[in-house]
């Protein structure tokens, strides 16, 4: 019998969406069947079971799973004896506190004896640790926005990504306590045999990874222009420089960064380069 590396992964929502396309990406094929608690790869050792987020660092800890894709604040929250051995950079949002709008704000010293609705009411505890104040914790499951609307709350403590949820229900945000994004968590009990696989798992991983955050860029350039647009160029060891059949021209491939690919790009113009080709790059393995 095949030995198959156990993952988890959130059962429904954006992480899931996400999760899986990560996989899609690195290659893996899940046969997955509608309303499916469980699935298996049929190209890597891999089988897929799909959790309620907040269960899923208990079957990290047993053992039930080898391996997750989580959102980083649930683990603040129920798994900080959990190792995490790669963040991957999507499902990002921050934990944070909200309080009515027409409520007047100072500092946190504020909330002392407040009542705080949340679902991370650990982590709301040990965030006014740091400051020596003491709320009222009232733990919500669902919904907290609500919670100050009905008189439940005084303040809420709750994931935010873009704060239209906020706005709807009159809350504004006042603290941002951390940020969190997706990462792949893995159990204390993995065998060393499905460690392999998850070597091997986040070899993929990393290889698209690197593919989201760069750019592959072609450009012409002329001979004397060459050693400037170079020293422009923040990407892999050394960019490509292969001659055009016009004399006096070369063409310039490299990788950037994307985060800096407008600035690079208005620069390299600056120095001479033309007829710029941007491609995507699907996977980068150094």
């Amino acid at each position: 019998m095949e030995r198959k590396i156990k993952i988890a992964v959130q059962k429904a929502g954006r992480l899931n969406e996400d999760s899986l396309k990560l996989l899609k990406d690195c290659g893996i094929s899940i046969d997955n069947g509608k309303d499916q608690l469980k699935a298996s790869a049929s190209n890597f050792p891999l089988e897929v079971l799909y959790l309620r987020n907040g269960d899923i660092p208990q079957y990290l800890r047993d053992g039930v799973v080898d391996i997750a894709i989580i959102g980083e604040n649930v683990l603040i929250e129920k798994g900080t004896d959990i190792g995490i051995v790669e963040k991957l950079g999507f499902s990002k949002c921050r934990v944070s506190l909200a309080v009515p709008k027409e409520t007047f704000y100072t500092s946190i010293k504020d909330l002392d004896g407040k009542r705080i609705a949340t679902s991370y009411p650990n982590t709301v505890k040990e965030y006014f640790k740091k400051f020596d104040v003491n709320p009222d914790i009232h733990i919500i499951n669902g919904s907290v926005e609500i919670a100050p609307n009905i008189g439940l709350a005084d303040a809420i403590c709750d994931i935010v990504s873009s704060g239209s949820t906020l706005f709807k229900n009159n809350l504004k945000e006042v603290e941002e306590m951390l940020q969190s994004e997706a990462v792949l968590a893995v159990s204390s009990t993995i065998s060393d045999d499905n460690q392999k696989i998850l070597d091997k798992l986040q070899f993929r991983i990393q290889a698209v990874l690197k593919a989201r955050k760069s750019k592959y860029i072609l450009m012409n350039a002329p001979n004397d222009k060459i050693e400037a647009i170079i020293k422009l160029l923040p990407g892999m060891r050394s960019p490509t420089v292969l001659p055009l059949a016009e004399e006096g021209w070369s063409s310039i491939h490299t990788v950037i960064d994307k985060g800096s690919f407008w600035e690079v790009l208005d620069e390299l113009k600056a120095n001479g380069a033309e007829g710029l080709l941007v491609i995507p790059i699907e996977k980068m393995v150094l």
